[in-house]
């Protein structure tokens, strides 16, 4: 619900506990667990940003992230890079009341795990998540994890202060390498979320859905499976247009976000925000001025049709 602070103490604290005694930053996962951990799972839930005497302007982020194949690596990096991503936004003033919501996304064809979500939290509890996120390492194989249904929870089971009050919209980061499913399908919304629907709904209509409550980034990073891959990006800049952002370094992955949302608050420019990134020591400066050159210019993206998505 977003309550408490964040401190980059506590957080130093754990580390050093856990290097201590061996214990990993994901033990839910490592420990060989094989289902999604109860506090992830969304079957009957909604998540919630909520405005507080201690965040009164609450700003919603969320981050989900793909956990098939070669993709589950991300987790482990964003654990590392909390503090830089939670500096940035909070010392720096890019957002003022930051909750930040973590998730993963698997493949509802075949995962055990094929959606998995946190709360909206702005104190060390967004630790606790990362933590119990199951890296499951399945997908179907082929080139389509269930982005959709991730986008359909977002849209229909997420209430947001900074939107309903305010009208203000959050964020919301799909970091991935394949492309979404072509309809989101009622059965798997029946068997995960627990939705019944009278019917399928194609994908472009719940991203358009989902765009009136969240400004929607996808990141495709160097290192994935599909990379660079022509097909994905034109599919996905078909639904987000300019907020499709290739990056050539998955270290710099919490710095992008970061900078994203300060320039989407318009508390800073590009250029201030490299800055801030060099005076903090990131060396992330040169991969996220490259991945953020068209939202800082404010140009367009021609997109192709909706092809070759399964269905």
């Amino acid at each position: 619900m977003g309550s408490g602070i964040w401190s980059t103490d506590v957080y130093t604290s754990a580390a050093r506990y856990r290097a201590a005694t061996g214990a990993s930053a994901f033990a839910y996962s490592d420990s060989g667990a094989r289902s999604t951990h109860p506090d992830l799972d969304p079957r009957g839930v909604t998540r919630e940003s909520r405005d507080s005497d201690e965040h009164p302007e609450s700003l919603a982020i969320a981050v989900l992230f793909d956990v098939t194949g070669s993709m589950g690596g991300v987790p482990r990096v964003l654990q590392t890079k909390l503090p830089d991503l939670l500096g940035l936004l909070l010392r720096k003033g890019y957002a003022t009341d930051p909750q930040i919501m973590f998730g993963a996304i698997g493949d509802a064809t075949c995962d055990r795990a094929p959606l998995q979500v946190g709360q909206f939290e702005s104190d060390n509890r967004m630790d606790d998540q990362l933590g119990r996120i199951l890296i499951e390492g399945g997908g179907g194989g082929q080139k389509t994890e269930s982005y959709e249904l991730a986008m359909y929870f977002m849209a229909r089971h997420t209430k947001i202060d900074c939107f309903e009050k305010r009208g203000h919209r959050g964020y919301l980061f799909i970091i991935g390498d394949e492309l979404p499913y072509r309809m989101v399908k009622r059965r798997e919304v029946e068997g995960v979320v627990g939705d019944r629907l009278g019917q399928d709904v194609p994908v472009k209509e719940i991203v358009e859905e989902l765009k009136r409550m969240y400004d929607v980034y996808y990141i495709l990073p160097a290192g994935a499976g599909y990379a660079g891959d022509r097909e994905v990006l034109d599919a996905w800049r078909a639904l987000l247009g300019q907020n499709v952002l290739e990056l050539d370094d998955l270290d710099a992955v919490s710095e992008t976000i970061a900078l994203t949302v300060g320039l989407g608050e318009d508390a800073i420019g590009l250029d201030d925000g490299l800055a801030d990134l060099a005076a903090s020591g990131s060396n992330a400066g040169a991969s996220v001025g490259k991945a953020l050159a068209r939202l800082d210019r404010g140009s367009l993206v021609v997109s192709s049709p909706l092809e070759g998505l399964d269905p």
